[in-house]
């Protein structure tokens, strides 16, 4: 899939507006995003709040921008239940919900450019990339894994060792990598695993019997791209369930996807870092090897035997 993800963004960023009482510097719910603070609080929903956050994923973060009454409206409940959830989520009221948003709008379309002119701004030499990389990597993926819903992960892993189910994953421009490291494992320790390819024959070929019995893994990062989110639409509307990958902000496709994976993307550089994504798709594979139990074990020692067999260095 070609899409512009990570590699077009920049760690610098402005402050984000938070929940009343939350602090952004710490590992509140709220530090982790709208859209995933909402995915995090579903379960402690009433039925008809639940509505009120269905209805933000699946059109976000837009659906938070109109009015109080289109948002009851769109998801078919009373302005005052759409206020409950709100508060639910730690939000004194919508105004400030709607600063929250559009904060994380102004985030998710920064450039690389746009961080560069701001660093020139501040006319202070920056510090060393070694101690940068020191100070922020090692936090960034710390954050992520305990930011991580237990039940977001526990679902990942249970989708992926399903043998049952036929998994295909694909990613952005660069995001593709992270794609293809867990298909590489995903391979080794289940099978029925590939890569979406970019070729159009061999990916409609993938593509056309796609139905119930596939899992479809997607990798997209800000700024997320329309051909990701079609992507999502046509393997959900033929029944395939889909895994995302992404960042703190959320991707639109976390409207479809089953299972919602993100990351912190704080880097020593003007790019957003790769490094607790990997993390992140490091610790799926882990947990699918401890649900498969002896089923990996059985399947590496068949394509070590393979390889032997077939002579592949």
């Amino acid at each position: 899939m070609s899409t512009s993800d990570h590699a077009d963004q920049p760690d610098a960023r402005p402050a984000a507006a938070y929940p009343s009482g939350s602090d952004p510097d710490g590992a509140e719910p709220a530090a982790v995003g709208v859209a995933a603070l909402i995915r995090q609080r579903l379960g402690e929903c009433s039925p008809a709040e639940r509505r009120v956050a269905r209805a933000l994923l699946a059109a976000y973060p837009a659906a938070g921008l109109g009015t109080v009454a289109a948002l009851a409206e769109r998801a078919e409940v009373s302005a005052p239940t759409v206020l409950r959830f709100l508060s639910r989520l730690g939000f004194g009221g919508y105004p400030e919900f709607q600063r929250a948003l559009r904060d994380e709008l102004t985030e998710r379309e920064v450039s690389p450019l746009t961080a560069y002119r701001a660093a020139e701004r501040t006319g202070e030499p920056p510090a060393g990339a070694l101690s940068r990389a020191a100070a922020r990597l090692p936090e960034a993926v710390a954050r992520t894994l305990v930011e991580l819903p237990q039940g977001e992960l526990d679902a990942a892993a249970r989708l992926l060792a399903d043998q049952q189910l036929r998994v295909t994953a694909a990613g952005g421009r660069f995001s593709g990598l992270l794609a293809h490291y867990l298909v590489l494992h995903l391979m080794q320790v289940r099978g029925g695993s590939r890569l979406l390819p970019p070729s159009p024959v061999e990916r409609t070929d993938m593509l056309v019997d796609v139905g119930r019995r596939d899992l479809v893994v997607l990798f997209d990062f800000r700024r997320y791209e329309e051909p990701t989110l079609a992507l999502a639409r046509e393997v959900t509307g033929r029944g395939a369930r889909v895994v995302l990958f992404t960042d703190r902000w959320l991707s639109p496709v976390a409207g479809l996807a089953e299972v919602v994976l993100p990351g912190r993307v704080e880097s020593p550089s003007l790019y957003d870092s790769f490094v607790p994504a990997l993390a992140l798709v490091e610790t799926v594979v882990a947990a699918v090897i401890d649900r498969l139990g002896p089923v990996a074990g059985t399947r590496l020692k068949a394509m070590e035997q393979a390889q032997q067999e077939f002579h592949i260095g």
